[in-house]
């Protein structure tokens, strides 16, 4: 008999003026605590960027929660779960519910044109546009959409040097840009429209939901899609993929990677061996052995 799924992975952001953000905070700590809600949730004067999972009888009800304390209605996109796909519940107050780093972008004043997936399949094939992975190098090389030009940036923050540095490529053409849930293309497509550009667009609610909406039928999208909790990776089913993950440098990692003589669980892998230090392979080292006499114990350690 197959296990039931029980649960719901739900995220969901909104840019809108929060004047109390710590009155927010202290709001949601206390009211999501009771349902045993867990997830990141970062809250800033500019809105909210929310991710967590929770049985699915209580979703309904911690959806209505989260807009009735802000007073403001949301989009939840969700897919059902085995588990919770989080430790435990971090509530972040921040700046920027999503790290540009840069001044003067406001996607409540204007972004690139919503696709829905027949219209973003559209322009991927069109001629006369270049499709923009916006996400780091370690999600996009888990997968990414047909013919898209990878940023590879380590964080945000790097994309507006990559756009300068492309200027050539974008020139005269039509610009389609994707993310996981659609955030980053909130503040990139604004970005972009800043800069002048006009023919600017982005896949609306991210490639989580175009998987959901299309379960890929056509293949445009290739290999798996990197999430931001326990699962590491998800297929096109939207179910948990085959990715598994080094906690020293976070990037997903395959079995045979695991293989590696560079590999060593919770220490380093073939991707970040090199890069780390001797003193940071030490520290890992030495949180690698607490959870394992925390496991030992019968102790979730919540880096484990």
């Amino acid at each position: 008999m197959h296990n039931k799924k029980k649960f719901i992975v739900s995220s969901f952001y909104k840019f809108v003026y929060l004047p109390e953000p710590k009155i927010i905070k202290n709001l949601f700590t206390k009211e999501l605590s009771k349902l045993n809600v867990k997830g990141t949730f970062i809250i800033g004067n500019e809105g909210i960027n929310g991710s967590f999972s929770v049985k699915e009888h209580n979703f309904k009800k911690i959806c209505k929660i989260i807009e009735d304390l802000l007073s403001i209605k949301l989009k939840f996109k969700f897919q059902k779960s085995f588990n919770h796909s989080f430790l435990r519940l971090k509530i972040k107050l921040k700046n920027e519910i999503v790290t540009i780093g840069l001044k003067n972008i406001n996607p409540q004043k204007n972004t690139g044109k919503y696709l829905d997936p027949e219209s973003w399949e559209e322009l991927i094939k069109s001629k006369d546009s270049i499709i923009i992975d916006t996400r780091n190098d370690y999600e996009s090389d888990v997968g990414s959409f047909k013919s898209s030009v990878e940023s590879k940036t380590k964080n945000f923050r790097g994309f507006p040097a990559w756009i300068k540095k492309n200027e050539k490529k974008l020139k005269n053409r039509r610009i389609g840009m994707f993310c996981t849930g659609g955030i980053r293309c909130e503040k990139a497509s604004n970005y972009l429209m800043t800069l002048g550009y006009k023919n600017v667009y982005q896949l609306e609610g991210g490639i989580i939901e175009y998987l959901r909406k299309t379960k890929n039928k056509n293949q445009m999208w290739k290999g798996e899609c990197f999430v931001f909790d326990e699962r590491i990776t998800i297929n096109e089913k939207l179910e948990k993929g085959t990715y598994s993950q080094c906690f020293a440098c976070r990037a997903a990692l395959t079995q045979k990677e695991k293989k590696s003589k560079f590999f060593k669980q919770g220490i380093s892998c073939p991707k970040c061996f090199k890069e780390k230090s001797s003193k940071q392979k030490e520290r890992y080292q030495e949180r690698q052995k607490q959870i394992l006499i925390a496991k030992q114990k019968g102790i979730k350690h919540l880096g484990g």
